[in-house]
């Protein structure tokens, strides 16, 4: 490893315009994750009934999941689209674009008719708006991630790349306060509100993020003409090793979250060991401790590297999934709570603090947002169907089956963990204590 293999990450010092990227970047997350998110609620609590009428309440529930799953399996080719142009036309454009689209693909959700008013047509129309917030949802991760990473100092990679991060669990909250709001509304209100009062988000998302300026290291690349022809055949032919692990490293954070909140909530209340109340309660609980969990997390991997981390939780995870269940058996709100906390503030922040910098660092400078993307969505296939295929796991088996999953799915990304390279050992710290003694802060910084 060398100084000039790390200067691909950007000024040593970052840029004076790194705090504003973060943030900026970040408040995107904190919209699509209100807006995609949100619909994994409304399909677990509210989309049965509304646009599956008639069947029992498990398969209503399993219609809805497999809707839900529809968004998730678009999330690659979204990835690919995002990806492909972050690479050749740049970070912002992609960010905006896909800002735009999220936006308008939720507020409709609010405005569609159910099956009560339109019969067949209201399902459909509800999988086409759900697969164009998939493919909006692929493309944002890439651009916001590499934005904020590339403006980075490069020993604060985890510190900065944190804040995006964090946009997840404050998109979660949010979308979820609202829900818990309006869960005493009548009619389909209680659903349609969330989704329309999205729009006022996505106004200020886009002041603020029309203000961020263009990713450093895509100008650099950009300057020396260095813009590969066909970034995602590039890396695939490449890069596909590590495409593949981080798939692997992906699915334990995120089809993890599928079984440990997504289907929880449903597990709660179709179990009856908690009310609709309840169970958003709980959830507004552990996204408030999970904003601040992801950027502990994101910032200890600067210190101590992001393959440590990885490791150790999901170990965690692995050993909780059994324990989880338990917990939330037992039907005591306070127990319901802690089972959330743990599951969400432990096992998916960490990982998700870790990703925001191991990620890049496993890709070259000019096809990064390709790869990057890739291996961030395609694992969204595997989450996407996890809570239906976790309802099927719980006819058959009980609880225990989805339990076994979750720790199945935590020993994935162990395995991939301990395959995959470490981008901030310590010789990676001291050769950037090195040149951060070299090199002067950029003026403004």
């Amino acid at each position: 490893m060398s100084t000039e293999a790390l200067q691909m990450r950007g000024h040593v010092h970052g840029t004076k315009d790194a705090k504003r990227v973060a943030v900026g970047s970040g408040v995107g997350a904190v919209i699509e994750t209100y807006d995609f998110i949100g619909f994994g609620t409304a399909a677990a609590l509210y989309f049965g009934p509304a646009f599956f009428p008639g069947a029992d309440p498990v398969t209503a529930t399993l219609a809805s999941f497999a809707t839900l799953g529809v968004g998730f399996a678009a999330r690659p080719l979204g990835g690919v689209i995002g990806g492909h142009l972050g690479d050749k036309v740049g970070r912002k454009p992609v960010l905006v674009t896909s800002l735009i689209v999220m936006g308008l693909a939720t507020f409709l959700i609010g405005l569609l008719p159910t099956y009560a008013q339109v019969g067949i047509v209201a399902p459909i129309l509800l999988v086409v708006v759900r697969v164009v917030q998939g493919l909006a949802f692929g493309a944002e991760w890439g651009g916001a991630i590499l934005m904020s990473y590339e403006h980075a100092p490069w020993k604060a990679k985890g510190r900065f790349t944190g804040i995006v991060q964090a946009g997840f669990p404050v998109g979660l909250l949010l979308a979820n306060l609202v829900f818990l709001a309006s869960a005493n509304l009548e009619g389909s209100l209680a659903w349609r509100i969330p989704f329309l009062a999205s729009i006022v988000l996505v106004v200020v998302g886009l002041i603020i993020r029309s203000k961020v300026p263009e990713s450093p290291v895509f100008d650099d690349v950009k300057d020396h003409g260095d813009i590969v022809k066909n970034p995602i055949v590039q890396v695939i032919r490449d890069d596909w090793r590590n495409i593949v692990r981080g798939i692997c490293l992906r699915v334990a954070e995120t089809a993890g979250y599928a079984v440990s909140v997504t289907y929880m909530i449903s597990y709660l209340h179709t179990a009856e060991l908690a009310t609709k109340t309840e169970t958003l309660t709980a959830l507004c609980v552990a996204s408030a401790i999970g904003i601040f969990a992801t950027m502990a997390w994101a910032r200890l991997t600067d210190r101590i590297g992001r393959r440590p981390l990885y490791i150790a939780s999901c170990a965690f995870a692995a050993a909780f999934g059994i324990p989880m269940f338990l917990l939330a058996n037992t039907g005591v709100f306070l127990a319901v709570v802690a089972t959330i906390v743990i599951a969400y503030a432990v096992c998916q922040n960490s990982l998700a603090g870790a990703q925001g910098a191991w990620f890049p660092e496993l890709f070259q400078a000019n096809t990064r947002s390709s790869g990057a993307s890739l291996a961030y969505q395609i694992s969204a296939m595997v989450s996407g169907f996890t809570p239906f295929i976790t309802t099927l796991l719980f006819i058959q088996l009980g609880w225990t089956g989805p339990a076994l999953l979750f720790s199945a799915y935590a020993v994935i990304g162990l395995i991939a963990a301990l395959l995959t390279r470490e981008t901030w050992g310590p010789r990676e710290r001291r050769l950037a204590d090195e040149a951060a003694e070299k090199e002067p802060m950029p003026v403004g910084a």
